[in-house]
């Protein structure tokens, strides 16, 4: 026994690259589409063309930032992670959460460091 068929008209076979179509397609209405325009994006998806003589300015570059684990600002302060994580959440330290976790701006720990030394007479 066979399972009945959903439409009436033979189903066609999915493309084998995606954005090709299916061998055998005929657009609704029987015309094929005007040659050196397939691949194109449509109109509304089209970049926007610059004024002539205009050229892109190109963004500032941004200083690297790198960042650090709670253990390993723990070791180079020497002191444990729930130090870290007090002075984190106590806002003494920046930090930036990610997931569950937090990452430490290695100039926040070099901000911390230098605001507290103290002279000692």
């Amino acid at each position: 026994m066979s399972l009945p068929q959903r439409y009436a008209t033979p189903a066609q076979t999915r493309p084998a690259v995606p954005g090709q179509r299916p061998a055998g397609y005929a657009p609704a209405g029987g015309r094929l589409p005007v040659a050196g325009l397939q691949g194109q994006r449509p109109a509304g998806m089209r970049p926007m063309a610059q004024p002539q003589g205009m050229r892109p300015v190109a963004p500032a570059p941004r200083p690297a930032v790198s960042f650090l684990t709670v253990a390993e600002v723990a070791a180079i302060m020497r002191v444990s992670k729930m130090t870290v994580y007090r002075l984190v959440h106590g806002g003494e330290m920046a930090a930036v959460r990610v997931g569950r976790s937090f990452r430490v701006p290695e100039t926040a720990v070099r901000e911390y460091l230098s605001d507290a030394r103290t002279d000692v007479a």
